[in-house]
Parts: C-alpha cells; sequence; structure tokens
C-alpha cells in the first residue's frame, strides 16, 4: 500500500509518518488491513535524519503545486495511492501577513493535489487537515458538528475553501473524502513555526528551556487545546474509520481541551515552578489577540466521540508528556 504525506517533514507529518510506520499495517476506510509498502513525504525541506533513511520512506523535495503539474519529471503522488494525508499549508500568521502565499499554499495545493488524485482514476482516501481557524466572530458560545463556518482570517477562509473542495470532489466520487479540523497543537517542539497560535506552545516551550518567552493575549482568552498524540490519533482514524461510521461529508471537529490562557500559566507554574513564571511576560499584542480571540475555545465533537476519539485529560498532562518526550530541550528543573 502506498501513503502520501504532504508536509510530511513538518512536526506533525513526521510525528504521522513515525506512527505509520510503526503501525506497519492499516485498514482504509474501516476495509481489511494492509501492509504498508511505501510513504511518500512530500515538503519543501528534508525530514529527520530516520525518516529519511528509512527503506519504507520516499522522498519529495520542493514545491507541491510544481510537484503537481502534469509536466514535473517527479511523482509526488504514485499511481497505486491508497490514502493522501494533506498537512501542507502555510500556517495561520504567514497567511494573514502574505495574502499570496497563503492562496498558493492553501488554496492552489488542495487544489493541485485534488485534481492529481482525480487524473488517477482510483479514488483514494484523502484526509485533509483543515483547522478551528474556519470559525470566526461573531461566535456562539459553542462550536458544534453542524455549526457554520464564518472565517475572519485570511488561512480560516483558504482551509474552509480546502473542505468545501473535498466535500464535491467526494460527492463526484473523485476521492473518498475526509476532512477533520485540527485544533491547537500544543506543546510543539522545536522553533517557532509563523503561526498566530504558536506562543501558546511557547509559553511553556522556551520557560522550561531557561529562555524569556511572551505570551501575547489577554489571560482570560479562551483556547481549544490538544496535545500532538490527540492530533495524530485524530489523524489515522480519519483515515481507518469505516465508510458508514464516518458520517456526513462536513468535517470532523477533532476533540479538545478547553482552557483559558490563566489556567495554562498556572499548569506552568505546577511544573516549573517561579522560575518558569519569571521568564514568562505577560503582554498582549493586539494583532495577535484580534486573530486568537477570534477563534472558539469551547467545541463540542460528538462525532469525534462516536469515532473513539477523546480529548487530553488537563494542561498539565500536556505539558508533562511533551518534558518526558523532549528531555533535551527542559532545562529548568520540574516538579515530579
Amino acid at each position: 500500500m502506498q501513503i502520501v504525506i504532504t508536509g510530511g517533514a513538518g512536526f506533525l507529518g513526521v510525528r504521522l509518518a513515525r506512527r505509520l510506520l510503526a503501525k506497519g499495517a492499516i485498514g482504509v476506510g474501516g476495509g481489511k488491513e494492509h501492509r504498508i509498502g511505501m510513504i511518500t513525504l512530500v515538503d519543501r525541506v528534508h525530514p529527520p535524519r530516520d525518516l529519511a533513511d528509512h527503506p519504507r520512506v520516499n522522498l519529495i523535495v520542493g514545491d507541491l503545486c510544481e510537484l503537481l503539474a502534469p509536466d514535473s519529471p517527479q511523482r509526488a503522488l504514485p499511481p497505486e495511492t491508497a490514502v493522501v494525508f494533506h498537512l501542507a499549508a502555510a500556517v495561520s500568521g504567514e497567511s494573514e501577513k502574505d495574502f499570496e502565499l497563503g492562496m498558493r499554499s492553501n488554496f492552489l495545493g488542495t487544489y493541485a493535489l485534488l485534481e492529481a488524485c482525480r487524473a488517477q482514476h482510483t479514488r483514494p482516501l484523502v484526509v485533509f487537515a483543515s483547522s478551528l481557524a474556519v470559525f470566526g466572530a461573531p461566535l456562539p458560545h459553542v462550536i458544534e458538528d453542524d455549526t457554520l463556518p464564518t472565517p475572519q482570517t485570511s488561512y480560516g477562509t483558504q482551509k474552509f475553501i480546502g473542505e468545501q473542495l473535498m466535500a464535491d470532489y467526494g460527492r463526484k466520487g473523485f476521492i473518498h473524502a475526509r476532512s477533520v479540523r485540527l485544533m491547537t497543537v500544543c506543546v510543539r517542539p522545536g522553533e517557532p513555526d509563523g503561526a498566530a497560535s504558536d506562543f501558546l506552545s511557547g509559553m511553556f516551550r522556551e520557560p522550561l528551556a531557561g529562555r524569556p518567552a511572551r505570551c501575547l493575549v489577554p489571560p482570560d482568552t479562551l483556547v481549544a487545546i490538544s496535545s500532538p498524540a490527540r492530533a495524530i490519533e485524530g489523524l489515522v482514524c480519519a483515515a481507518s474509520a469505516p465508510h458508514g461510521k464516518w458520517g456526513p461529508r462536513t468535517a470532523v471537529n477533532l476533540p479538545s481541551l478547553c482552557a483559558s490562557v490563566d489556567e495554562m500559566v498556572q499548569a506552568l507554574y505546577r511544573i516549573g515552578g517561579s522560575a518558569a513564571i519569571d521568564l514568562l511576560d505577560i503582554r498582549p499584542d493586539r494583532d495577535v489577540s484580534e486573530i486568537i480571540s477570534g477563534w472558539p475555545g469551547r467545541f463540542e465533537w460528538v462525532r469525534a466521540r462516536e469515532l473513539g476519539l477523546y480529548a487530553d485529560e488537563s494542561i498539565e498532562a500536556i505539558v508533562r508528556d511533551y518534558v518526558r518526550e523532549n528531555p533535551e530541550a527542559v532545562k529548568l528543573a520540574v516538579a515530579a
């Protein structure tokens, strides 16, 4: 079985590839499990060495739109592809600052991918990573599975366009369409990624590494959080859930933990103590606050629950997972 991951060298793409390689097999759309023969990672950059050197990983490096062009010498979409995880995207902050970049990465890239899938006439299952950013003010108290998206950013608009393209290509029988809305994934290791929400990871990542960080929104701001592990579970479930159980063509809201930024600060204190808190500067930024406050913090995710997915236990549990998985990045003493 051939699997393609666009954005395969990114944070979630790398975790997803490792998870699939560890599983070894997958039952697409609820069908019989088949061995994963090859995973093709498509990205602008190279993945970590363990994936780059893996015998069942194929690397294609370049611009997605160019790689999917009919005259491209490389096959970003191998002929026998059964599943495509479409994670490649320009993130929220980048898309708001650079309209052309966002449209090329998030709209034209998605369209080119769907056209390449249609041209194969094999109806692959496509998992599209959408975002909670498809919702915008005015917001209801709780976002439900059938709440109408009203994006108020370029990124959110581009993701909603992607959802609608997925639904129509699925309706026409060109693909099996599965769109999932990712929550704010926290804690992301490594360097800042340009997303408007990256500071929500940075407010843990940087102080625990002994570096200063800035919280860019007021403490009472509500956010919908998911750990990396829960996000990956949602993506894998989208590929393997039975067709009859998946439900309508609209996107599935993945499980989330609703928390205020103040609760996140308290979790940082319980884990890193005053040494971590002293490194955190809570000083809202007007532009970032406008974006984040326009995103919903409370979700009801009935469809995801029926698919067997669940939210994280607590912010503290999420951060402790980060500490356990990234010991080399934690320089402060943390509470047991």
